[in-house]
């Protein structure tokens, strides 16, 4: 599911800021990257029904090489989904409320600060 709720999509920053942060935001940047694309995950559990879920942000690089510092990329909306052991994540199917209000609550509290660095 695609959180639309904010203008990620086309906003570009240096990778360096970006990754700082969205790791001050809890997110990792761990293997999903290559010299062209990077997605940063946060991943939370939700007790009540024993599932994992991954917010994702990604971005793609438009001048350089992602992980350069200076690397420009630009963000595009942020999705999430719930991870199914040992087949993946679903990203398409109904979710419990309270999981959409977390996400948007994490992309909001991402978004306040990337607005104010871009």
């Amino acid at each position: 599911m695609q959180i639309t709720d904010y203008e990620f999509e086309g906003t570009q920053i240096t990778f360096g800021r970006l990754h700082r942060i969205i790791k001050d935001a809890g997110f990792i940047h761990a293997g999903q990257w290559d010299y062209e694309r990077v997605t940063f995950d946060y991943k939370f559990f939700d007790r009540t029904d024993d599932a994992t879920y991954y917010l994702r942000i990604p971005a793609y690089a438009v001048e350089g090489d992602i992980p350069a510092e200076d690397t420009v990329v630009q963000i595009l909306t942020p999705y999430f989904g719930r991870h199914y052991y040992p087949h993946g994540i679903e990203y398409d199917e109904e979710f419990p409320e309270k999981i959409i209000q977390k996400c948007r609550d994490k992309t909001k509290a991402v978004w306040d600060v990337l607005k104010t660095k871009t």
